[in-house]
């Protein structure tokens, strides 16, 4: 059964710069729900030079939050819990970053930094994916198009890996039309909100639904994605 799913949120409360409390991540989730949404992957950030006890101590504090959450009975049950992993110098050597991929799959949402791209962010991504059996999400390309010149985004989409857009893009004309070329070039793609709250930020899939040509399967394949790279074995959460 085909679940619409949203790739990329910070619903889960108190843990990053997203949601601030249960009342928001429940009123999030019920916004989501509206929109369709049947599957959330919860990424909160994870940025290894702000936390001194590591990935142990992080995942320690992501954990409580999301089981309380779920324990609220939210109106969307299938939620998978991972992070969005900023990419810096040496995260592909961090002891148990893959930990930090999506429960039940072998994705991992990552985000490039706001700067020029360089050669060492490929390598991070590609270490990953050569050592832990890691498939990358590379989070919001579509945000990009201001840091990057055309070489750097052919460098970034020559990664194996998948790319996610936000739902914003679809209400700029810009945005839209670079987003639509590379789907039409056959890159593997999915989609996500990257809501944080229920003010400026907040969840916005029908940006997509509303401008989707009808039996264009652009969300299908979009939520494939998620079912492709499932683990056989039970998940970790």
């Amino acid at each position: 059964m085909q679940l619409v799913t949203d790739h990329h949120s910070h619903i889960i409360p108190g843990i990053d710069d997203g949601s601030r409390n249960m009342e928001m991540s429940l009123g999030m989730i019920k916004q989501l729900k509206r929109q369709g949404i049947e599957r959330i992957a919860a990424t909160p950030h994870f940025y290894s030079h702000r936390e001194p006890g590591g990935i142990s101590a992080y995942l320690d504090r992501r954990n409580e939050a999301y089981y309380s959450l779920l324990a609220q009975a939210p109106a969307i049950k299938d939620i998978r819990i991972g992070s969005e992993v900023a990419i810096e110098k040496g995260i592909s050597e961090l002891d148990g970053i893959e930990q930090l991929a999506i429960s039940g799959t072998n994705l991992i949402l990552m985000e490039l930094p706001y700067a020029p791209y360089a050669d060492w962010m490929g390598e991070e991504i590609y270490n990953l994916y050569c050592t832990y059996d890691l498939m990358p999400i590379i989070a919001h390309l579509d945000r990009y198009t201001e840091w990057y010149g055309k070489n750097d985004i052919e460098k970034v989409l020559s990664l194996d890996a998948v790319f996610q857009f936000n739902a914003e893009a679809f209400d700029h004309f810009e945005t839209r039309r670079f987003v639509s070329k590379l789907i039409k070039k056959g890159i593997s793609y999915c989609f996500g909100t990257d809501t944080h709250n229920l003010s400026d930020r907040k969840p916005n899939f029908d940006s997509i639904t509303r401008r989707e040509k009808p039996g264009s399967g652009l969300i299908e394949k979009s939520d494939s994605i998620m079912d492709e790279f499932a683990l056989s074995e039970k998940p970790l959460f």
